[in-house]
């Protein structure tokens, strides 16, 4: 299960200040099965929308209703594997305001074993937004000849099925629960998976179906939260809901692991579902007085600085930590905030928090000393985040005047100065002077490029474009080929202030295609 928070606007540890024009935020998650019966894998993917992000429009019946037209792209090679596309209508509602609630979408499509591009894209047909585009790999792989099994799925419920529909499976419909932030008040998982040709391998032998859950940085599996389930035999095709008390479970990082193993404990196949888990109430129950109090955190006794180091921890939270960290801001009690500061760095360095802390407190100190803008610490700047989050950058070009030359033939693939209506003689473009003897010449807006040589689960040299729009030192994110980082159509354009013609590439477009 692959599992995918959208929220199209700056985060400010949870809070934001919506515009007239509101920023969707959704959760996206997929999840592959097997029906042995067709000998047919399929794909499910999930969307829920928060009501309260989108634009709601009158209709002619005089509610209101917003619109998310959706895009979902699946390519194997250069084949298109799977197209969809489709406007999803909210409920609606008696008032404009009128959205505190979410709705949903499931969709099931049939694939082929192999390795697919997934593309999702995502746009509140009322607002001034650019579409939201998401690309990720999807691995579809169910072999006939020995034991498989499908990804992970957690439920919200599960309803015997009176009228067949999508949610249905196996007798039940079933609502999927797509987010991994598991909070205080859900106090049971249900997780649901099914196994493949496991008689491939036991013939008409017993299994059983083992669920842990352990910890996600060291691997140690909690005896308190484990089931065993015996299976008299083996079958093409066994499926499990389950249900765990996770009630006395502390906030953290967990894995959920589900596998079937052999009479002699041997493990036929297995997979895990990532989760966070928030339970305010047992943190302080987790960590001893002691422990906190003699750690860095305890040394911590201004509460202001306190906050504004929690504060700065929101470019490596995930939106379900800064949700608890928000709430650790607003509680009046020293020793709250404390415990969570030591338990956020425990929980990424179970041996070394402090470590870890000293490793990130250097680079805070870095960004606030050069990325800081008036009434804006620098944490709070797209430099600083990205710095925060990615570390220093392995190269960086910083261009306050860049005048750049390029060539009519530069247009990229399919676009050439003909079809932009350009020809070598001409002597000015929108006003501007561009061009001398079939060269154009280009005055940019301040910039910087960064690269970074590795990013952690992403490919090699993945480059942020920074532009000073205003020329007053406030450096903004512009453009990325990073996985989940801005994607800018144009962005080029932008940043020569329109003096480039549309489909060509210039000479900071071909900086960012080499990284330098």
């Amino acid at each position: 299960m692959k599992k995918i928070s959208f929220l199209l606007t700056l985060i400010l540890l949870a809070t934001a200040v919506w515009a007239q024009d509101k920023h969707l935020s959704a959760l996206f998650g997929y999840s592959s099965f097997y029906s042995p019966s067709t000998k047919q894998a399929y794909v499910e993917t999930y969307l829920d929308f928060s009501a309260w992000s989108l634009n709601f429009v009158k209709d002619e019946e005089g509610s209101f209703r917003a619109t998310v037209e959706i895009t979902l792209v699946v390519r194997h090679n250069d084949t298109i594997a799977y197209l969809k596309k489709y406007d999803l209508l909210s409920p609606r509602t008696n008032a404009e305001d009128a959205t505190n609630f979410t709705f949903s979408d499931l969709r099931r499509f049939s694939l082929q074993n192999g390795i697919y591009d997934l593309q999702m894209i995502l746009h509140d047909k009322a607002s001034n937004d650019d579409p939201f585009v998401y690309n990720d790999k999807l691995v579809v792989y169910y072999p006939t000849d020995k034991p498989s099994m499908s990804n992970i799925q957690l439920m919200s419920s599960a309803q015997p099925t009176s009228v067949e529909n999508m949610l249905s499976r196996n007798g039940y419909d079933m609502v999927p629960y797509i987010s991994d932030f598991i909070p205080a008040s859900i106090t049971q998982l249900h997780p649901y998976f099914e196994f493949y040709y496991l008689q491939q391998e036991l013939g008409n032998k017993p299994y059983d179906i083992v669920l842990n859950i352990e910890k996600k940085e060291t691997g140690y599996q909690l005896p308190a939260f484990s089931q065993v389930i015996r299976r008299p035999a083996a079958k093409a095709f066994d499926a499990y809901y389950a249900t765990m008390d996770i009630s006395q479970l502390p906030s953290g990082n967990y894995n959920l692991v589900a596998e079937a193993r052999d009479e002699n404990g041997n493990t036929l196949v297995k997979k895990s579902i990532f989760f966070f888990r928030s339970n305010p109430n047992l943190i302080n129950n987790a960590l001893s007085e002691d422990v906190v109090a003699t750690s860095f955190a305890g040394l911590i006794k201004d509460k202001e600085k306190l906050n504004y180091y929690i504060r700065a921890l929101y470019p490596i939270c995930g939106p379900e930590e800064l949700a608890i960290s928000y709430d650790v801001m607003n509680d009046t009690s020293l020793v709250a905030k404390q415990t969570f500061f030591y338990y956020f760095w425990e929980t990424r360095s179970p041996l070394t928090p402090n470590d870890e802390w000293l490793k990130y407190k250097a680079r805070l100190d870095f960004v606030d000393a050069h990325y800081s803008y008036p009434m804006t610490p620098g944490y709070m700047t797209d430099r600083g985040r990205v710095y925060l989050q990615y570390g220093p950058p392995d190269f960086v070009r910083d261009e306050k005047n860049f005048v750049g030359a390029f060539s009519l033939l530069s247009a990229t693939p399919g676009v050439n100065s003909e079809m932009n209506g350009i020809t070598p003689d001409q002597t000015s473009y929108d006003g501007q002077e561009s061009f001398s003897d079939g060269l154009g010449t280009i005055h940019y807006l301040p910039y910087q490029l960064w690269r970074y040589n590795k990013l952690p689960d992403d490919y090699n040299y993945r480059v942020f474009l920074f532009w000073d729009q205003m020329r007053g030192g406030n450096y903004r994110l512009l453009n990325s080929n990073a996985r989940g980082e801005v994607q800018t159509a144009g962005w080029e354009r932008m940043l020569s202030q329109q003096q480039l013609p549309e489909g060509m590439i210039g000479e900071v477009g071909e900086q960012f295609e080499r990284g330098y």
